[in-house]
């Protein structure tokens, strides 16, 4: 148990020890002197690390472990543990203000330098230092980034190369490493390197760059090995799309005479980016010298322009541009197409008037804070149209392609095809007009890239099927003919053909030949499409008459159409008469005739005919006449009156007739319905007629001549009446009117009530009646309220409700119990209270009830009194 503690320790701290906080690293030399064929270096490894390390990060190593090896057999020359000589700071404590949201860069940077003197070799020498391991996260670098180490090396010339080559001073990076790099916004970053050599008539080195592989080196037992492992070295694993010659991605490229990286930025994240440079003397190349870089993409934005370097439109006059940049410190955009016109749009869209080339310009903020400008190139060239044929479509036989491309401009220089089998990596080709041997049958999708010397570039796809043998059709697969004619044969396919047998052919060898067998023969067909060849074969069948039977006469009913039809071999056919017939030429037409007719069919093979005939006969159609629609009251009846001509009919619905079987029933619906009379014969004609009669069923009327209620002598009741169009009233005794909806009806005591009948009519004088009944009091206007109730349920008296007489406005009805609780409050005189309180019936008590209302002069009536309620 002790020991795994330990091991934990032990692992923890190897772990602490690795170099996940190194961010980058080069190497460089200079030549410090020379004794006979003993050349002595000064050499600097330099390293960097991220001044915003996570917490618990380890600083730069004190010591690097140095390594030389012969690269001859790769045999250790050297070694040495070097103290760090120095540190420094690089960081951006300015960054530009028309940088939004800016990351923090900043590097501590450690260098190691010593002198060592070797002695000059054939193949020169490898100076190497390794340690493990970069950070986790690298967006280029396959996951885990942290089990990737790092090797940072030089080289030194060795005579093989040229007689003066360990004489040499390496070339060293000098461009600025206090870069902001913001995703997908447009860049620059310098690797540019220096070289003494340059300025040395007798070197005159001149430089290269390339993106490179950045190398691996140490592991999780030796973070930092010592000596180094021994060259080659091994590439570290790249991430796709991103490659060690596109580290970050494919808008970004180096330029190899100046170092300059440049282009759109990728997401954010962190990036591992090498670049070689290459020294070359006299046109040889000496030395290759390496940086080895992480590089942070920022969340931020530029407030600068960054165009494509060009835009090219191959295909008409419209181009579009934008600004890669998109910041929102870019508060104005002026484009600018080089043909006299503007734009302040932020991604125009122009449409040029000539071909040319144009020089575009974009300002942002212009007049404004942050104002900047870019140009770049725009070409307009259409009538650029990439395009390719094809022949040979079999398996394991060649298949050759041919450009058809077009160009109004300029010539087309670049062809790239792959021809889209998918178990080859080999299937490509440069050729204008290449031969492809496909090894499998199916559908390939072939891409075609064709390159104009104008700068136009365009994609096609078209699918090529693969056969295993060629696709070959015969039309039709059987003909007839009569004896002594001749037919035509149709073969379709791509390749030449030939026909078997070779007897009364005309024409063998093409895909349309015309034979006249006597007798009924079978020819074989083979297409042959270079060297790969199908077969298929058509029989053709000879007769010496045509058999023909026409259908057997047949009866229809008058203005229906009728199907001819026969039996026969023919493969012509004429029917007359024509009139009325959709097309007379074929086996079953269809024809409506006027009258009972005789159609005659005359079928033919060749010069061979035969005919028959068919007799069609009408018959009318039986008659049904269900009357006229009409319309009834709710409730009442209607007398139907059908008329037919036929021998039998039925009524559907018929449950509502009074007798169904009759052609004149009596019909009581209970709403509008539709009654169907279907009349059938029997004298040839076998489908039926039909005819409809509607009952329209009004609604029901509803008459309602108002509530009971009581008034007082002089007081005037307007009564409001509803249910119908016209109304009578019986009697009329007090009524203003005995004929209107709302009369008024005025009291003079003489009686203590009155009954009312109210007769209503409808639009076509449908009739209800209803009743109401007025009570007259011979009081002045009050509200009386009973004085004991009894709510027992049995449906008497369980409520207790004030009774308003000559009232025209009810304010309040009040009961209190004898505590002053109000139990009970209504404003209108149609409820009432059911003798509980909170839903609790109360017991035998005496309650206090209190009202206020207006009369029907205005004058405020109030009252108050005692009220029993009974259990």
């Amino acid at each position: 148990m002790k020991k795994l503690f330990f091991s934990f320790i032990i692992s923890l701290f190897t772990s602490a020890a690795f170099a996940n906080h190194i961010t980058g690293g080069e190497m460089y030399y200079t030549l410090t002197g020379q004794s006979g064929n003993n050349y002595t270096y000064h050499v600097v490894l330099k390293l960097y690390r991220d001044c915003n390390a996570p917490p618990g990060s380890a600083d730069l190593d004190p010591t690097a472990a140095i390594g030389i090896f012969n690269n001859s057999t790769f045999a250790l020359a050297w070694s040495h543990s070097i103290t760090m000589t120095r540190r420094t700071k690089l960081s951006l404590d300015n960054p530009n203000p028309c940088i939004n949201r800016p990351p923090i860069v900043c590097y501590d940077v450690g260098y190691y330098e010593f002198d060592v003197t070797l002695p000059g070799v054939a193949q020169g020498y490898t100076i190497a230092y390794q340690r493990y391991s970069r950070i986790n996260g690298i967006n280029n670098l396959l996951s885990p980034s942290n089990t990737v180490g790092a090797t940072y090396t030089a080289q030194i010339p060795g005579t093989s190369v040229r007689s003066d080559g360990p004489a040499n001073n390496s070339a060293r990076f000098v461009g600025e490493d206090r870069v902001i790099v913001c995703a997908n916004n447009a860049f620059t970053y310098d690797f540019g390197a220096s070289d003494p050599d340059s300025t040395d008539p007798n070197k005159a080195d001149s430089l290269v760059y390339s993106f490179c592989n950045a190398y691996t080196g140490g592991s999780a037992n030796a973070a930092a090995p010592n000596p180094p492992a021994a060259p080659p070295y091994t590439s570290v694993p790249y991430n796709p799309p991103y490659n060690a010659s596109s580290p970050l991605g494919n808008r970004v490229t180096i330029n190899p005479r100046t170092g300059l990286v440049t282009g759109i930025a990728p997401a954010v994240g962190i990036y591992v980016v090498t670049v070689c440079v290459t020294e070359y003397r006299k046109g040889v190349a000496i030395a290759i010298q390496r940086k080895d870089l992480q590089i942070k993409v920022g969340d931020c934005s530029m407030a600068t322009p960054a165009l494509d370097p060009q835009y090219i439109t191959c295909d008409g006059y419209n181009l579009t541009f934008s600004n890669h940049n998109n910041s929102p410190l870019i508060k104005s955009y002026e484009w600018s197409f080089g043909d006299g016109n503007l734009s302040t749009d932020r991604t125009p869209t122009h449409t040029y008037t000539d071909t040319g080339i144009y020089k575009i310009k974009l300002v942002v903020n212009r007049g404004e804070p942050c104002s900047d400008s870019a140009t770049a190139v725009a070409k307009v060239y259409p009538g650029f149209f990439p395009d390719f044929t094809f022949a040979g479509i079999c398996v394991n036989k060649t298949t050759q392609f041919f450009d058809a491309s077009s160009t109004a401009y300029g010539v087309i220089d670049s062809w790239k095809w792959d021809f889209g089998e998918p178990s080859s990596v080999t299937d490509v080709s440069t050729s204008q007009n290449p031969s492809y041997t496909y090894p499998q049958t199916g559908v390939k999708k072939v891409q075609f890239i064709v390159t104009s010397n104008k700068g136009c570039i365009d994609t096609i796809y078209k699918d090529v099927t693969i056969f295993d043998k060629p696709p070959l059709q015969v039309l039709p697969k059987d003909t007839l003919i009569c004896n002594g004619d001749n037919v035509q044969l149709k073969a379709v396919g791509n390749g030449t053909f030939s026909w078997k047998p070779n007897t009364n052919i005309i024409n063998a060898n093409t895909a349309t030949p015309t034979v006249n067998p006597a007798t009924t023969t079978s020819y074989v067909v083979s297409l042959d499409d270079n060297g790969c060849i199908n077969t298929d074969s058509v029989r053709v069948r000879v007769v010496d008459f045509v058999a023909l039977r026409a259908m057997p006469d047949t009866v229809i009913c008058a203005t229906d159409s009728v199907q001819l039809g026969a039996v026969t071999d023919g493969l012509r056919f004429t029917w007359t008469p024509s009139a009325n017939m959709n097309d007379a030429t074929l086996l079953r037409p269809t024809v409506l005739p006027a009258a009972t007719t005789t159609y005659q069919i005359t079928a033919s093979i060749g010069h061979c005919n035969a005919t028959d005939a068919v007799t069609v006969t009408l018959v009318p159609y039986p008659g049904a006449n269900a009357g006229p629609d009409t319309t009834i009251c709710f409730d009442t009846k209607a007398q139907l009156h059908a008329d037919i001509r036929g021998s039998s009919f039925t009524w559907s619905p018929s449950s509502s007739l009074d007798n169904p079987n009759s052609l004149d029933p009596v019909a009581s619906p209970r709403g509008t319905t539709r009654y169907v009379l279907t009349v059938r014969d029997n004298i040839g004609c076998p489908k039926p007629s039909r005819d409809t009669v509607v009952v329209n069923v009004l609604p029901k009327i509803n008459a309602f001549a108002g509530r009971d209620t009581a008034v007082v002598i002089g007081q005037r009741l307007q009564f409001n009446a509803s249910g119908g169009v016209n109304y009578f009233w019986a009697p009329s005794t007090a009524l203003s009117r005995n004929d209107i909806k709302s009369p008024i009806g005025i009291y003079d005591g003489s009686f203590d009530s009155i009954r009312y009948k109210l007769i209503v009519t409808n639009e076509v004088g449908c009739i209800d009646s209803a009743y109401v009944t007025v009570k007259v009091f011979k009081t002045m206007p009050r509200v009386f309220v009973p004085t004991a109730f009894t709510p027992n349920g049995d449906g008497k008296n369980d409520y207790l409700r004030p009774v308003a007489v000559g009232i025209s406005k009810f304010d309040y009805f009040r009961i209190y119990n004898r505590w002053g609780q109000l139990v009970y409050s209504s404003t209108n005189t149609e409820t009432g209270w059911d003798g509980r309180i909170g839903g609790k019936e109360q017991n035998t008590a005496t309650f206090v009830w209190m009202v206020k209302a207006t009369d029907f002069t205005g004058k405020v009536f109030v009252d108050k009194g005692t009220v029993t309620l009974i259990r």
